[in-house]
């Protein structure tokens, strides 16, 4: 009788995994790929100031990139950045109550988590934030909200811990008197013009829209702008005088 002889396995073949095969393990995106993905950027545009991008903005010929100046901080935290979701809406007198309050909490149900609210309310007469609503946003994730207008509730906004940012101050509310009439479109808010998934980027100096076309040159832009900044605040905290300061970094 004849017994078959059983050959050892080769090391290469004993290693491979079964159906390993020439399979490439798959990587993800590289560190430059993630600086340049939407939170990529929004997290580089978190760290830098509104004004220096705002500067950036304009050495890429960007016209009118910031908000008006009545639009400010209205409760802590006075910094926001992300991307932008747009709410435009008017006051109609005379509205059913029970209409006007479902059309807003469906607006409300309908904004991203971790996006950056911007509504054109065109009126000035109610406000279109308040308590309920900020913790509404503030639970979902909702980064800030921005209006060109008024808000309420400021001490009990500010407990919620949402970014708002406005223009006054009014305890008259929306209810029976306003509805929204679109999401997600543009809105002009004095003289820039706003589009939704835009950038966002607001501190105490005033809100700033970047386009989305140009937010990576832009912040990149920012960025290297920023660091001559430092270069300069050093060679003036060194004791030079400003004029050589400028003439030797180009910044001031």
């Amino acid at each position: 009788m004849r017994w078959a002889v059983r050959r050892k396995p080769s090391k290469s073949s004993a290693s491979r995994a079964p159906g390993s095969g020439s399979r490439r393990r798959r990587r993800g995106p590289s560190p430059a790929d993630e600086a340049q993905s939407p939170d990529g950027l929004v997290r580089r545009l978190g760290a830098l100031p509104a004004s220096v991008v705002y500067d950036a903005l304009r050495k890429l010929g960007v016209d009118n990139p910031a908000l008006p100046a009545a639009i400010k901080s209205l409760t802590p935290p006075t910094r926001i950045a992300g991307r932008v979701f747009t709410v435009s809406g008017r006051e109609k007198p005379g509205l059913d109550r029970d209409e006007t309050l479902r059309a807003w909490a469906k607006l409300l149900s309908e904004i991203p988590p971790g996006c950056v609210v911007v509504c054109q309310p065109r009126t000035h007469g109610i406000a279109l934030m308040g308590e309920l609503s900020a913790k509404a946003l503030k639970v979902k994730g909702v980064a800030g909200y921005v209006v060109d207008g008024a808000c309420r509730d400021l001490e009990l906004v500010e407990r919620v811990g949402l970014a708002v940012f406005g223009t006054h101050a009014t305890p008259a509310d929306i209810a029976g008197r306003w509805l929204p009439d679109r999401r997600r479109g543009r809105v002009v808010i004095g003289h820039c013009a706003v589009e939704d998934g835009d950038y966002l980027i607001a501190d105490r100096d005033g809100v700033v829209i970047i386009p989305s076309a140009t937010a990576g040159e832009a912040i990149a832009e920012a960025e290297a702008m920023s660091g001559t900044e430092s270069d300069m605040r050093k060679a003036i905290g060194a004791g030079m005088d400003p004029l050589q300061a400028y003439l030797k970094h180009g910044k001031f």
